[in-house]
């Protein structure tokens, strides 16, 4: 891509205010017991914290990729197994949320209890990658 125009802080900043404006919308989600729907913008939460994360470590647009850990190898995260396990189950919930032969048995599969958890690993990874970011 051409990085003439790049401007670092400013894309870093995009990707983290998309971030934050998912997290209320996960929540929303969560609230209104949209289950399935609030673990798929769960996703676009991290996916986007990703983003950001890429581009500080590689100052170069992200790649158009949506695998979370695709990403975050991409950007030289240092994983343990336990996240990325967790990245791999919350890149089902973008496929999951999508498409037609998955979303019942994943809407099914979204009981208060799992999303409850599910929740509470997305904010955890949230508070983590904002970290990273940080650093």
């Amino acid at each position: 891509m051409d990085n003439m125009d790049f401007d670092k802080e400013k894309l870093i900043k995009y990707w983290i205010e998309g971030s934050d404006d998912d997290y209320e919308t996960m929540i929303a989600m969560y609230k209104s017991k949209r289950f399935n729907w609030s673990l798929f913008i769960g996703h676009l939460m991290i996916e986007k914290l990703l983003k950001a994360n890429f581009v500080k470590i590689k100052t170069d647009y992200p790649p158009f990729i949506h695998n979370l850990l695709r990403l975050a190898e991409k950007s030289d995260l240092d994983l343990t197994e336990r996240i990325k396990e967790q990245l791999a189950t919350i890149t089902a919930f973008n496929i999951n949320a999508r498409y037609d032969d998955y979303k019942m048995s994943f809407k099914h599969r979204c009981t208060f209890e799992y999303t409850s958890e599910w929740i509470e690993n997305l904010k955890d990874l949230r508070l983590w990658m904002k970290l990273k970011i940080k650093q």
